[in-house]
Formats: C-alpha cells, structure tokens, sequence
C-alpha cells in the first residue's frame, strides 16, 4: 500500500528539490563554476604545454565570435540570431529553449602561466577549441666555475 501512494523515493525528490532550490538562489559561483545556464557551455582543462578551452556553441557562424586574452583573463563574445517562426499574427511560438541574443563568457587564467602570443582558437562543427599556450619555466643550468 505504501508503494502505491508514494511511487518514487521521498527522500530522492527532496534531495533534488533541496539543489533545484539552491541553484536558484546561489548568486556567486562556487568551487565548481557557474556553467548551469550560461551560454555557450565551456569545458576548461590543462595539459603540460597548454590550457585548453571548448565552448559548445552550434549553429553560429564563426565570424560572429569574438576571442580575446587581455591580462590573463580569456572572454568570448558573439550573437545568436534568434529562428522564430514567421512574425505573422497567424504564427504562434509554444517553447523557445533555445539561446538568442548577444552572450559573453569570461574565464580568468593564471597570468603569470600562459603566453598572450601563444593563442589559438578553431571553430568546427559547432565547437569553439581555444588553445593557450604555457610559457616555458627557465630550465635549471649549471654554470661553469671560472
């Protein structure tokens, strides 16, 4: 009988009830960052070499978006036409999901570790790749006694 009235785990929904609440009200970002939300969605990872940026933005034309790195903080920038139905009385819109209008993102990297001449940005199949280059650490020398 218990089952048939309460079909899902109540603590679950209440634990996911309880984040939902949380993500509406959290207003600076946290350890993780603020991806939830913003657009383009943006992975963020090192190698050795290079820090190594992708910004999931399908359908733009490349030469919309902007890339800069001024001081160590990275911004991309652009603007998503919007793909409405016919602006005509007759046409309706149901569900619009999808982002339009001007958007910009800014990641702050450690400026002391990348070269600001070692930037490359590609854009392919509706992925931004924003390559940064590290600036080579002096290389430990022995220096001869004269």
């Amino acid at each position: 009988m218990y089952r048939a009235l309460f079909p899902r785990d109540v603590f679950a929904e209440l634990d996911r009830l309880q984040r939902e609440m949380q993500e509406v009200f959290e207003t600076g970002p946290s350890i993780r960052g603020v991806g939830r939300g913003g657009f383009p969605a943006v992975n963020v990872g090192t190698t050795p070499q290079s820090l190594e940026l992708y910004a999931f933005a399908p359908g733009l034309d490349p030469a919309t978006i902007e890339v800069n790195l001024e001081r160590g903080v990275l911004t991309i920038a652009g603007d998503r036409a919007a793909d409405l139905p016919g602006q005509d009385e007759k046409a309706a819109l149901h569900i619009n999901e999808r982002f339009a209008g001007r958007f910009r993102r800014v990641v702050s990297l450690p400026e002391d570790d990348v070269n600001p001449s070692g930037v490359s940005a590609e854009y392919r199949d509706g992925v931004l790749h924003v390559s940064v280059k590290r600036r080579q650490a002096p290389a430990p020398r022995r220096i001869a006694i004269q």
